[in-house]
């Protein structure tokens, strides 16, 4: 079978545990992966430093940045000698169609007689000012394929004009046997609630601070992760007589992650939607499932679809919902066990890097060569 040599552009991938993809892609016979990432990324957690944790498989080639921290203007200033040295059939740029990282690495892509594919999570119709409407009215009309991370991010291509096929693919999955239950035993009594991501408004932290405080005593809260709303959160929950029970955790490597999760009776992601913002996915519902903690999620964006069936689901910006779904949890030890298997069989059906990376492969195959 001839290989199909593919380039993949993916500053996401800085970030150990989003490799298990690549060798995954990789590991299909006709696959030929070189994937350029840049030494670090920086973002609201600081430097996130490039990790080195799967490699099997596909050349990793690192990159100089420019505009480094930028979400809309970095891009790559040596991607055309990379491209060149390459001669991909196929660029994959794991960006959104308004940045400029993308935009440029079309016109290379173009230029080079490759075909080229963008993936988007953006599931709001947002209109962008010039120069990025250019930008991203340009890769709508010149990308060969669209990968959209959520249903409703397919449908706002399509309104914006994009006429290309598509698929409707996360970015990345789990893998399960990183992301895998603790062994039986060892909990005590006292229920364990967490939370992991950014401490920003439409993450509605306040919400499950303002639950918590509902709950009776013998409870733990744990708040992982860092932003602008660090310090206001310590104070609600010292205003709400829980900060003794409330514990924030900074940003750890992705490595260690899964042993926290394990940590947990519950996970809890109650986002609330804002103008210009609503849930894109919350890859730590499948990482909190694959790890066998019940979830529960508020009703933003795409949460509901993420969960399914295998966790619960609360009106978002609700903390009386919020508080009703733990307690249910508390006092259910048969739901808990319910909501532990039917998450991690959720995961393992749909959500797994293979699972992604054979999807994701598929729609390689179909650019190259399309179906009759």
């Amino acid at each position: 079978m001839p290989s199909m040599r593919v380039l993949m552009i993916s500053k996401a991938c800085v970030v150990g545990a989003y490799q298990r993809k690549l060798e995954e892609i990789a590991a299909h016979p006709d696959i030929e992966l070189t994937v350029i990432v840049p030494p670090e990324w920086r973002d609201e957690r600081g430097v996130v430093r490039l990790e080195r944790a799967h490699m099997r498989g596909y050349t990793l080639q690192v990159e100089p940045l420019a505009l480094n921290g930028s979400f809309h203007l970095h891009f790559y200033p040596t991607l055309a000698r990379q491209i060149a040295a390459v001669r991909p059939h196929l660029v994959h740029i794991d960006e959104e169609p308004y940045n400029l990282a993308t935009w440029h690495a079309l016109q290379l892509a173009r230029r080079a007689g490759a075909r080229a594919l963008f993936f988007t999570w953006q599931n709001i119709n947002r209109r962008y000012p010039f120069p990025f409407s250019a930008l991203e009215a340009s890769v709508l009309r010149r990308a060969d394929y669209a990968l959209c991370g959520n249903r409703e991010a397919q449908a706002v291509c399509q309104a914006k004009g994009y006429r290309g096929p598509s698929s409707v693919i996360p970015q990345f999955g789990v893998d399960p046997e990183i992301f895998c239950p603790a062994e039986a035993g060892g909990k005590d009594e006292t229920l364990t609630i967490g939370y992991a991501g950014r401490f920003v408004p439409e993450k509605g932290v306040e919400t499950l601070i303002r639950a918590f405080a509902q709950l009776d005593r013998g409870r733990r809260l744990t708040l992982l992760g860092s932003g602008p709303q660090r310090e206001a959160l310590a104070r609600m929950a010292a205003e709400c007589g829980v900060s003794d029970r409330t514990t924030f955790l900074p940003w750890m490597p992705s490595a260690e992650f899964p042993n926290f999760l394990r940590t947990l009776d519950a996970l809890v992601l109650p986002s609330v939607t804002q103008p210009h913002w609503k849930e894109q996915f919350g890859r730590v519902l499948v990482e909190a499932m694959a790890c066998g903690v019940p979830v529960i999620g508020s009703t933003c964006g795409e949460i509901p679809n993420v969960i399914g069936d295998a966790g619960l689901i609360v009106p978002e910006g609700s903390p009386e919902a919020v508080a009703e779904a733990l307690r249910r949890l508390q006092c259910d030890p048969a739901l808990r066990a319910d909501l532990r298997q039917r998450g991690r069989a959720r995961v393992l059906a749909r959500f797994t890097q293979r699972q992604i990376a054979g999807d994701t492969v598929a729609v390689y195959r179909d650019m190259i060569n399309p179906p009759v």
